[in-house]
């Protein structure tokens, strides 16, 4: 047993032990020691974004505590399980980096493993490429991961891409930026588990956030990826702002028969760290799993799931 794997099992052990009241107040006075200027950085963070719950204690609002405590007290056997199921040490250092910043509000551990060498989403240690390949960017936003794709491997390292983009502006620099590239195919459509049509939900801090609702207002199509690609897919990119979930059962055909290298954002909420690799193992248990992530020490987020 190695160091991590050691702290790790206390961790875990730990959060067993306690309830859940008890895990909330352990987060607030490991919150209460962090410095000021980093509380508000985090504060301001966590505002922003709808993903994870507010924290304002002036104003005694603590939802994002609370709801990192239930996510620790209902699923610290998930939590457990995702890490007897990661494939080498650097994804186990990862998600015990990312549960002890949650837990214990620690930076040092999430910036020892930050992801310092490799391009989101193309780790050269785990993903490798064909010229044969046929890829599919779920939130392909202005381009910016296919031009990735293309530095990392070459520009004759594929068969086809889809691009997925559901915000129209958004959608015309994506075109334009890769305009001079071969076979990419632009779909304007939001991707799910059924077909239907939803509306776009901007974000005021970031047009990457914009995310699908119920209610009024620009309308979108929404697809499936086996209903809108007919042809084997060999790798799928996803960070839809939380429709990850959606977007794995829709394109459950392709897994099962395709077995794509999936790529997927797992930290748009509190629940996809755990659940989305336990429903791909459900789907296709021959999938390997490896966590990287990219983004601030002070809050773990741009996680990204391998599952090869």
């Amino acid at each position: 047993m190695n160091e991590i794997d050691q702290k790790f099992e206390a961790l875990a052990a730990e959060i067993r032990g306690l309830s859940e009241k008890e895990i909330y107040y352990r987060i607030r006075k490991h919150f209460d020691q962090v410095p000021r200027e980093i509380q508000k950085s985090c504060m301001d963070f966590f505002n922003q974004f709808n993903y994870w719950g507010r924290l304002d204690p002036e104003k005694g609002v603590y939802e994002e505590i609370e709801e990192k405590g239930q996510a620790l007290f209902a699923h610290m056997e998930d939590f457990v399980w995702l890490y007897h199921h990661l494939g080498d040490y650097r994804s186990k250092k990862t998600l015990y980096a990312i549960l002890n910043n949650w837990y214990r509000y620690d930076f040092t551990t999430t910036a020892q493993a930050k992801e310092y060498l490799f391009d989101d989403y193309f780790d050269l240690d785990l993903v490798s490429c064909s010229k044969e390949e046929v890829v599919v960017d779920l939130g392909a936003f202005t381009g910016d991961t296919v031009l990735s794709y293309l530095k990392n491997y070459g520009q004759d390292c594929y068969k086809r891409i889809y691009c997925y983009e559901i915000t129209p502006k958004i959608f015309a620099l994506l075109r334009k930026n890769l305009e001079q590239y071969r076979d990419i195919e632009f779909r304007m459509k939001g991707v799910a588990d059924t077909e239907g049509t939803m509306f776009l939900v901007s974000n005021q801090t970031s047009a990457s956030a914009n995310t699908l609702g119920q209610e009024s207002g620009e309308e979108v199509p929404v697809t499936t990826l086996d209903q809108d690609i007919t042809e084997p897919v060999t790798l799928i990119k996803a960070d839809i702002e939380g429709f990850e979930q959606k977007a794995l059962e829709g394109a459950k055909h392709h897994i099962l028969n395709d077995h794509p290298k999936l790529l997927f954002s797992v930290y748009h909420n509190n629940e996809d760290l755990w659940k989305i690799p336990q429903r791909i193992h459900q789907m296709s248990p021959e999938y390997r799993f490896y966590l990287r992530f990219k983004s601030s020490p002070l809050y773990p987020t741009e996680i990204t799931l391998f599952a090869l």
